[in-house]
């Protein structure tokens, strides 16, 4: 799959793109700083800016060429556009996204390589992680934001790197989930997220430059999901 502009620009949140194919209500784009959701990470929200006025997009949609950005509206579109992703919603995934990474790499380390089975970053601030952590003491997972919170404060760098994936594959706690794993690019490489001294794990999402950016934690909720989860919410502590 190709890379995401937002991977490799994560702070370009605005730019201006030439329209490849348009219908009503959808517009191709070969650019766009959207990051378009996976991973448990919503997709970004904004707006496409063009001589006909603004408009809301409403999801993006994967082409060979690019992404088409749909629309709110059954409008139109020709010429050049300016894409703006909304930066309130994206500040705010990227530091549950970084977030998350810290709780995952705080349960692989202390609960014997524990493996990820699902995860969900919610727009009203709030994460869950799922693990595969069959007889884990619920006091323990309940204890975590302690760790988490430490983390934060401790402001290590986080920062993103490709590597080949014959190479990751060979690197013990790179892939984290029990069922899938980010997709290689179409060079062969995969993008990993690297936090200075804790973590390194193979990611597509967007993240914080450094966990002190990120608002202290507490846990809410540890419940049993069937005979082998343990699902972990993670709320702001204010």
């Amino acid at each position: 799959m190709p890379r995401y502009f937002s991977q490799d620009h994560p702070d370009r949140l605005e730019i201006d793109a030439p329209v490849l194919d348009a219908r009503p209500g959808a517009v191709l784009l070969a650019q766009s700083p959207f990051f378009p959701g996976g991973g448990g990470q919503l997709a970004d929200r904004g707006a496409i800016q063009w001589s006909g006025g603004v408009i809301p997009v409403e999801r993006l949609e994967p082409d060979a060429r690019g992404f088409w950005h749909i629309l709110a509206a059954p409008v139109t579109i020709d010429g050049s556009v300016r894409v703006q992703v909304e930066p309130r919603f994206r500040r705010l995934m990227c530091e549950l996204h970084t977030l998350a990474h810290v709780l995952n790499s705080l349960v692989y380390r202390d609960f014997g390589g524990a493996l990820l089975t699902g995860a969900q970053l919610s727009a009203d601030g709030t994460f869950r992680v799922d693990f595969d952590l069959p007889g884990a003491d619920p006091d323990r997972l309940r204890a975590l934001d302690g760790p988490i919170n430490d983390v934060i404060r401790q402001d290590l760098a986080i920062r993103s790197f490709s590597m080949q994936w014959v190479a990751a594959e060979a690197e013990p706690g790179l892939f984290r989930s029990k069922s899938v794993s980010p997709p290689p690019q179409e060079d062969g490489s995969v993008r990993i997220v690297e936090i200075a001294g804790l973590d390194r794990q193979a990611c597509g999402g967007t993240h914080l430059s450094s966990t002190g950016q990120a608002r202290p934690v507490r846990i809410l909720k540890v419940d049993n999901k069937g005979r082998q989860n343990r699902r972990i919410r993670v709320g702001f502590a204010d």
